[in-house]
């Protein structure tokens, strides 16, 4: 739609698209032809790098007490820490007084944000840590005040849900921890970690999932702690959730236009299949002299879909 709306203003300009996180169908229009890709590979001055570890609390419920306790170092040691759940409060009983943060991990399958909060402010490791919340039900001008003091300085944690996605830019915070990683998209916990590492010091992405060895799930989140670079997650990404529509607008998901093709796996043959057609229309434009293929491609694109094409 974007690009489109560029080039409704005049004559058609030549675009750019930047991402830090290539969504699964840009994968597939890269492949297809659609776009050209310039990889930027070396971080911008000054930025220490990130290191991501995944937490399997499933084998080992321990590592929730340390993943607190490094956070904790972190703080100490005068940076900054994103604490990120997937939900801002979950209806579940509250924890004990004082409770271990090894047998929280083991009776919640899911954290909010309200009862991360709650538990920190019970574990004695964090007595003198300022710590706040926020969440997408905060009013505008209350998330806004929470952010300038978090830039500041003035807040040592920060507990948040994906608000904190993108648009934040706090050199200081050094830790990210990611809150039942498996329930956030590959994308999501690539931007979220992203957050970290953006000033001198090095940042470390913590992705703790309760998610079983071998699963989807854990093996997502593991993809996400491998790597740094956004288009071998975008392919990951491809593969689990889908190209979504080539042909048309939807940009992941089972609904494909693909029939028998598969984006990666069949990416040697589109190239192929690309320069084929190129030359083809270069001697054929109309492809006057071959009515039969004109015939397919005629029946197979819809309005919607001769729209979305021509938005691309």
């Amino acid at each position: 739609e974007q690009r489109d709306a560029l080039r409704a203003k005049g004559t058609a300009p030549h675009v750019l698209v930047l991402t830090a996180t290539p969504i699964p169908r840009t994968v597939a229009m890269t492949v297809f032809g659609d776009l050209d890709v310039s990889t930027i590979r070396t971080l911008p001055p000054g930025r220490a790098g990130i290191e991501s570890f995944v937490a399997p609390l499933a084998e080992k419920p321990s590592w929730f007490g340390r993943v607190w306790d490094r956070a904790a170092e972190e703080v100490a040691a005068g940076r900054q820490v994103f604490v990120v759940c997937a939900a801002i409060d979950v209806d579940v009983d509250e924890p004990g007084d004082a409770p271990s943060a090894t047998d929280a991990a083991a009776s919640r399958p899911t954290w909010g944000v309200a009862q991360v909060a709650t538990l920190l402010s019970q574990l004695p490791r964090f007595a003198q840590v300022r710590i706040e919340i926020l969440h997408g039900r905060m009013p505008s001008d209350e998330k806004d005040a929470v952010m300038r003091r978090v830039a500041a300085g003035e807040v040592d944690l920060l507990i948040a849900t994906t608000v904190i996605e993108v648009g934040v830019d706090v050199p200081n915070a050094s830790t990210m921890i990611v809150l039942d990683a498996d329930r956030f998209g590959v994308s999501q916990l690539h931007q979220l970690r992203g957050r970290v590492g953006r000033g001198s010091v090095p940042g470390l992405c913590l992705l703790v999932t309760e998610a079983a060895v071998g699963s989807p799930a854990r093996e997502r989140v593991e993809a996400v702690a491998a790597t740094l670079d956004g288009f071998a997650l975008a392919e990951v990404d491809l593969e689990l959730r889908g190209e979504g529509d080539v042909l048309g607008a939807a940009q992941s998901g089972a609904r494909s236009s693909l029939r028998l093709l598969r984006v990666v796996a069949d990416a040697d043959l589109i190239a192929e299949a690309r320069d084929e057609a190129s030359v083809l229309l270069a001697d054929d434009p109309q492809l006057t002299a071959h009515p039969g293929l004109r015939d397919a491609i005629e029946r197979r694109l819809d309005d919607d879909t001769r729209a979305a094409l021509g938005k691309n």
